[in-house]
């Protein structure tokens, strides 16, 4: 299982996005949004690769780095890390949060009847 701080899931964005990326890479990629210099980085990749993130390979002079976790196997673990800390694990809970908030749009509410729509039919078969 691995997780990610919130700057480890900008370089990993990256990552799983491009399929691979040098160090200069990722400087110029996240300069704009971070302002993260090349050191910063390769400290960040560092411990990405010893939680076992991330690895790389040589390229000529370079180094290029790749995930070694997909997205959705770390986005998965994190949303129900997330609604078991805010929530109890209760997306309901959630959901009626977002609601009361009246921080859904009418498209998102249509969104959720779909997939609720998809979860019923699979269930069903």
């Amino acid at each position: 299982m691995v997780s990610l701080s919130d700057g480890e899931w900008k370089i990993m964005n990256c990552l799983w996005e491009s399929g691979g990326s040098t160090i200069t890479e990722l400087t110029t990629a996240l300069q704009e949004e971070t302002g993260w210099d090349k050191h910063i980085i390769i400290t960040m990749l560092n411990r990405m690769g010893k939680k076992e993130a991330i690895a790389h390979k040589k390229e000529g002079r370079a180094k290029v780095f790749y995930p070694l976790v997909p997205r959705s196997e770390v986005s998965m673990q994190e949303t129900k890390g997330f609604l078991q800390k805010v929530y109890r694990g209760s997306i309901g809970m959630m959901v009626n949060a977002m609601v009361e908030d009246q921080a859904l749009s009418g498209e998102e509410i249509q969104e959720l009847y779909d997939i609720l729509e998809q979860a019923k039919r699979r269930e069903h078969k």
